[in-house]
């Protein structure tokens, strides 16, 4: 599993463009930049939709404050899912980036994933928020039940950096 002092591994996450699904390499959203990522188990889900999102609208400010360069939602949902959900909560209006993990490529790759079959949930991404700054992880917090949205929310990843 990933760690903090840690480096991204490469991973081609999909996000939804002008002209349908687009590519996105992570290397090219985190090189010489300062980037957060949260993850949720799944889009519209209760806590991920009520809380976890919610809260980095209402502390994306409070990180472009500190040099954060851009807010990365990521999912392991398909990207049409995806544009559908940061429709549907404000987030893509309020500046977050929503990105697919599809194939849990990248969740798997940094040791992430995990599956709750009686919820539907396969290959899922644990809940958790990071600060990457130029590709390493500085700071990392990963929730212990993927119900729970407290150390992970924009509130818990700001008291941390």
């Amino acid at each position: 599993m990933i760690s903090t002092g840690d480096t991204l591994p490469e991973a081609t996450l999909i996000q939804m463009g002008e002209n349908g699904p687009e590519e996105v390499r992570v290397s090219s959203k985190v090189k010489g930049r300062k980037v957060v990522i949260f993850a949720v188990p799944g889009a519209f889900t209760p806590t991920c939709h009520s809380a976890h999102v919610p809260s980095f609208m209402r502390t994306k400010n409070q990180f472009a404050a500190k040099g954060v360069d851009e807010i990365i939602c990521v999912s392991v949902n398909d990207p049409f899912v995806m544009k559908a959900w940061g429709e549907a909560t404000g987030a893509t209006g309020a500046g977050l980036t929503m990105l697919a993990d599809p194939a849990s490529e990248f969740t798997k790759a940094i040791g992430m994933d995990f599956d709750a079959p009686p919820a539907g949930l396969i290959a899922r991404s644990k809940r958790y928020a990071m600060l990457v700054e130029d590709g390493k992880v500085v700071a990392l917090n990963l929730e212990e039940s993927p119900g729970a949205c407290e150390i992970s929310a924009g509130e818990g990843l700001l008291e941390v950096i």
